[in-house]
């Protein structure tokens, strides 16, 4: 068997995110779309004889402990059979604190890998385990496809997945300004929000797979962190802006940002919209997929 891999770790944009007041035990529940998109981190895993998890990055010191090595432990635990060490060096595709969700999607990468390594197919059951032990949306990526893509609706604290089909007639141009946001200081942000009597209004979580059906320029999707975040941001404000001047169907942002995405069904249209936006501000990472 090879003693190494590669492997292709996938980001995701939510089409809606309304996030619900924060639970008795901490967590907010969220209602939302996930969907894979064409950017990604790329692993290299390497198997070694001794026990354990080492992780390296090409674009950040990582801490010791982190979704990876959870994911490995949690595998480790998972599992009856004999789970190889791994060394994983990551090149960084996907931006750190964009709400794109690359850390939980290297994770369940990696637990790709360790299943074709070992010879095994985990049940969902286990799968969300070790999902569970590791990130709220580490979830929805365990349950992509074997290529690591896919689509769902998503509730609960991000537990909650009903795969749904992906729809392959959207074409998003993507910014990502130079400003990077924490899930904890999203959440803080957003409990602010409500504890001062806002609300944002969105669609109801029945209608979700509805409206993604429709063109994008009646959707009717929101996501509950954007107005705070770009209330603290103006970069992630003009960003959004830019998009919606250069005509995007609709534009939002990504998770608890800072990630910007404009939907496009014209393909010509997302380019060029990319193509200018790229020219003209220079200040700003711009990518079409």
């Amino acid at each position: 068997m090879k003693s190494r891999v590669v492997a292709k770790a996938y980001a995701k944009v939510n089409f809606n995110l309304k996030v619900l007041p924060k639970r008795e035990d901490g967590y907010h529940s969220i209602e939302s779309i996930f969907q894979t998109i064409d950017v990604y981190d790329e692993l290299t895993v390497d198997f070694v004889e001794e026990k354990g998890c080492h992780v390296t990055c090409d674009a950040m010191q990582l801490p010791q402990v982190n979704t990876l090595t959870l994911a490995y432990e949690a595998f480790c635990q998972t599992c009856s059979c004999n789970v190889p060490g791994v060394e994983i060096f990551i090149k960084k595709g996907i931006p750190a604190g964009g709400g794109l969700g690359g850390g939980s999607s290297d994770a369940a990468a990696l637990i790709r890998v360790l299943e074709n390594r070992c010879g095994i197919n985990l049940s969902d059951l286990q799968l969300d385990y070790i999902a569970s032990k590791t990130g709220s949306d580490v979830f929805f990526f365990m349950h992509c496809d074997s290529d690591g893509k896919g689509c769902a609706l998503v509730s609960g604290r991000g537990e909650v997945i009903k795969k749904i089909d992906s729809r392959t007639d959207l074409h998003l141009v993507v910014i990502f300004p130079d400003v990077s946001s924490s899930t904890k200081e999203a959440y803080s942000l957003v409990d602010k929000m409500f504890e001062s009597g806002k609300n944002i209004e969105c669609p109801s979580f029945e209608k979700l797979e509805v409206i993604y059906r429709k063109d994008p320029s009646e959707w009717t999707f929101k996501n509950t962190f954007t107005p705070a975040l770009t209330e603290k941001y103006s970069e992630i404000k003009e960003a959004l802006e830019m998009l919606k001047t250069g005509g995007a169907d609709y534009a939002e942002m990504s998770g608890s940002g800072s990630t910007v995405f404009g939907v496009f069904t014209d393909e010509h249209h997302a380019f060029f919209c990319g193509n200018l936006l790229a020219q003209s501000f220079k200040s700003y990472h711009v990518r079409t997929i």
